[in-house]
């Protein structure tokens, strides 16, 4: 064969081989699109729209527009605890929100924003990408249709707002009390009569006595959500979300019509926010505490045997889940890497601001 008719041969060849990588490539929706997603956040409130908003917004910016997120807040398409459902029916393309809501639809789902006893926000993104938990968010969306991804963090939480003091656990016996996942449950496991209420009414119960106190996120949130306007009794270190991250989670239909560059702006979009929204959260705490305690909020703790009690029933609240497979799976996995993480976190970071605090004052 001479040099021409080789060329010929091997340019018909790869021509060929092209149109059958064609033909076998997944079909993507072309164009321009949007996605409507839907949160379990009233509009406006502090920090949790404010990190829906920003994946709302990178997916968009990152696309050059090609790709654009409608925002729908609580009550605006679907109620705030519907947008699962929403989701994986199809109503709506993506949601953003805390997943621990829907502990109804799984209990796993409890360790994708936090557990009692649970993984702090460094520890949380340490067993995330590096020890497989973004790998088990995938598995436990696989049986609902999402795809999902952390997209926010709070961290830590605060213990919450009372109408009278906490000295004991029998003061936990008949007290009405927002705290949604785990933690609630354990709660309830103390005599509480525990409510799941959406951010946007909490204000209104516990100001009309429909509730006895509330937890809600920390100081920044709590100062804007104006808690403190109908109490006084704030309880700053909480058992329930050392670390609470957020989520949002694409249909997975939609999700897989979306070419390659479109999935993974969703996935970059997410993961730069959970690192701003716990920036955003934690640089506004401060201050925000001293402004609290300014204006005549009591900062508490809840003394031992509380917390020995919150220790007790949220083991009584894991263990009544293992005979689940997958949770089991979760949670060996997520408490294996957060007592790797926590080892040396407490050698280094945690002995260095004792000592720092201690030598500046």
């Amino acid at each position: 064969m001479d040099r021409r008719s080789f060329l010929k041969t091997s340019a018909m060849g790869g021509a060929a081989a092209a149109a059958t990588t064609a033909l076998a490539a997944p079909a993507y929706a072309q164009g321009k699109r949007t996605l409507t997603m839907v949160t379990t956040w009233g509009r406006g409130l502090a920090g949790v729209h404010d990190s829906a908003q920003r994946v709302a917004d990178n997916i968009t910016a990152m696309s050059d527009g090609n790709l654009t997120v409608d925002l729908k807040a609580a009550g605006e398409l679907v109620g705030a605890f519907e947008v699962f459902d929403a989701v994986t029916s199809g109503q709506a393309d993506m949601y953003h929100g805390a997943d621990y809501y829907f502990v109804g639809q799984h209990p796993g789902y409890a360790f994708f924003t936090a557990v009692p006893f649970g993984m702090t926000a460094q520890e949380l993104v340490n067993w995330y990408y590096f020890d497989g938990g973004m790998e088990l968010h995938d598995e436990l969306g696989q049986i609902f249709g999402l795809k999902s991804f952390l997209a926010g963090n709070t961290g830590a939480q605060a213990g919450g707002w009372f109408s009278k003091e906490i000295n004991g656990p029998e003061d936990f016996n008949g007290l009405k009390f927002r705290m949604p996942g785990l933690g609630g449950k354990a709660l309830g496991k103390l005599g509480a009569s525990v409510q799941n209420i959406p951010g946007s009414e909490v204000y209104q119960a516990l100001s009309s006595g429909a509730i006895d106190g509330t937890e809600w996120i920390g100081p920044w949130a709590d100062e804007k959500a104006g808690f403190q306007e109908i109490t006084k009794t704030y309880y700053t270190a909480g058992f329930h979300e050392p670390g609470a991250g957020l989520s949002v989670a694409t249909n997975r239909e939609v999700y897989e019509s979306l070419s390659p560059a479109h999935q993974k702006i969703i996935e970059i979009a997410a993961g730069e926010c959970h690192q701003w929204n716990l920036a955003q959260f934690l640089s506004n705490n401060g201050a925000a505490l001293q402004r609290l305690q300014a204006g005549g909020v009591k900062v508490m703790e809840f003394p031992d045997s509380v917390w020995d009690a919150f220790g007790k029933a949220s083991q009584e609240v894991m263990a009544e889940n293992m005979g689940d497979e997958l949770f089991k799976k979760i949670y060996d996995s997520a408490m294996a890497s957060m007592k790797s993480s926590s080892a040396w976190l407490n050698l280094s970071s945690g002995v260095y601001t004792a000592q720092r605090d201690r030598v500046l004052g």
